[in-house]
């Protein structure tokens, strides 16, 4: 594992920490009020707008490919927080909403190092549309999850699986800044 690896999912989940506490600061925690299954669903429309873009490489809409991945990271780390037992404070400060945004984060981040321990870097040969496509994979398991009532037999939770989707998404952040980066 190198410390690039982990300097740069530090610098993509920073990026969007900022962009999740500015909305904050517009909207306050309206979001608190969603259940997880409509988390999921924001992720749904994000991972789609990515597919379809990377089909069809012609947006109207004047935002990328980059935002979108991000604001799949955050609605992730929404539907985490939203998960936390104990979790009752329906409209936490920006101190205590940026402490759980970071114990979800460094979770996620102790999860990626743990895999690509096993895993070796695997995912720097992926396509970033492999990516997507795992992405609304584990839309469609969280979707399966919930309607179980939240029971598995064999298979990982819904926790489990936003931390998987917070990776992926981190892992195609930094392909996609690499490639920035490798034709400036």
């Amino acid at each position: 594992m190198s410390n690039q690896t982990i300097q740069q999912y530090n610098q993509v989940i920073s990026s969007c920490k900022e962009i999740f506490l500015k909305k904050n600061l517009d909207y306050g925690s309206s979001w608190r009020i969603m259940r997880v299954s409509s988390l999921v669903d924001q992720i749904l429309i994000k991972a789609n707008r990515i597919r379809t873009l990377e089909e069809n490489g012609i947006a109207k809409i004047d935002e990328g490919i980059e935002p979108e991945f991000k604001g799949i990271i955050n609605y992730c780390i929404m539907g985490l927080i939203q998960l936390m037992p104990n979790n009752f404070e329906e409209n936490p400060n920006t101190e205590v909403l940026s402490n759980y945004y970071d114990a979800q984060t460094s979770a996620c981040l102790s999860l990626m190092l743990d895999k690509n321990h096993d895993y070796g870097e695997i995912w720097r040969q992926m396509l970033v549309s492999t990516f997507t496509d795992m992405l609304l994979m584990r839309v469609q398991r969280i979707k399966q999850i919930i309607l179980n009532e939240g029971k598995t037999i064999a298979s990982e939770g819904v926790e489990s699986n936003l931390m998987d989707m917070i990776n992926y998404s981190v892992f195609a952040l930094i392909q996609l800044q690499e490639k920035t980066n490798n034709h400036a």
